[in-house]
């Protein structure tokens, strides 16, 4: 694990993919760190960057995430920033390890659905600037709502304060939702 944990990142970025399977004939960039492979040509790390491509949906990010990673249960760092995801999808959902999600600069315009992203228990850094969700008015307070083990979103700390803020606001939403529920 050790070894896999401070291998070099799996990078794909630049590749002009506009389907994750498109990834899977290419041949990572090599950085100043070797990436090291197993016996079965398998990568050791737990880190994918696929930034800066035409992604638009992440139906096949399992089975890539499985086609390059000695161990895909560990991937902690996944970068998906600057392609043409307009959703969160569920997949993502499904990466235990996750600690750092890159997302910034893509199409993502549902505010709610990084609610879905709470089931990860070790997320603490998050980037969705650069999306139409930006725009509304309580998008940070939301996303530190959502996901309380945040540490760093933006490639800002979230502080105490903001916390606080995050906690009131969701309960006065809490609140005002379930309100409106016993009026109808």
């Amino acid at each position: 694990m050790d070894q896999i944990m401070h291998g070099a990142p799996v990078d794909l970025s630049f590749r002009s993919l506009s389907r994750l399977t498109d990834a899977w004939t290419e041949t990572p960039c090599s950085s100043l760190r070797p990436l090291k492979k197993n016996s079965e040509r398998k990568y050791l790390s737990c880190s994918l960057r696929l930034s800066n491509n035409s992604i638009t949906d992440l139906c096949d990010l399992h089975q890539t995430v499985c086609h390059f990673l000695a161990e895909p249960s560990h991937l902690a760092w996944l970068d998906l920033s600057f392609n043409k995801l307009s959703h969160i999808e569920q997949v993502l959902c499904e990466l235990p390890g996750l600690r750092v999600l890159y997302l910034h600069g893509n199409s993502i315009y549902t505010l709610s659905e990084v609610d879905r992203l709470g089931v990860l228990p070790h997320l603490h850094s998050i980037t969705l600037h650069g999306n139409p969700i930006e725009a509304y008015k309580t998008y940070r307070n939301r996303v530190i709502s959502a996901l309380p083990r945040l540490k760093t979103m933006d490639f800002g700390g979230v502080t105490q304060q903001e916390r606080v803020l995050a906690k009131l606001w969701h309960q006065s939403n809490t609140r005002c939702r379930n309100s409106r529920k016993r009026l109808h």
